[in-house]
């Protein structure tokens, strides 16, 4: 559910309005309503419904996650970035290219936020690495629990 809410509270993303537009066509097929009665909806109507639908692109699930991370998170990316050493704005790197940390640095840095964040939190966010930036992150793969 905070993953949904996070996907339907953010409007300030790039190309937030075609995620919003495709799963918003998803739900109404899969709820034989009009597009315009979902748009309608209570954002926890709509949250509701998309957390309970499996019916949603790889873009708009990959869009839920960074949006929650963005809106709940902050302090646990901030704090792993910060045990790397990469350059941050409350969590959002702020180079243009962050060259692949090491499998040490990477132990390292996991080893700090799993001290002081939940398990589940820790390795959602692990996961959310890997699966927007594969390259960069592929030494955290072998750390998620």
């Amino acid at each position: 559910m905070r993953l949904a809410t996070a996907f339907w509270s953010d409007t300030q993303s790039t190309d937030v309005q075609v995620q919003h537009a495709e799963a918003t066509a998803a739900l109404a097929k899969r709820l034989n309503f009009r597009v315009k009665s979902v748009r309608a909806l209570p954002v926890d109507t709509r949250a509701r419904y998309l957390a309970q639908t499996s019916e949603v692109s790889d873009t708009v699930a990959m869009r839920a996650l960074v949006a929650y991370h963005m809106a709940q998170e902050r302090p646990l990316m901030a704090s792993f970035l910060d045990a790397l050493g990469i350059a941050h704005d409350l969590g959002v790197i702020t180079a243009d290219q962050v060259d692949p940390p090491s499998a040490e640095q990477v132990s390292k840095a996991v080893s700090a936020i799993r001290a002081s964040y939940p398990v589940e939190a820790v390795d959602l966010y692990l996961r959310t690495l890997v699966a927007v930036d594969a390259d960069t992150w592929r030494e955290v793969g072998p750390l998620i629990a």
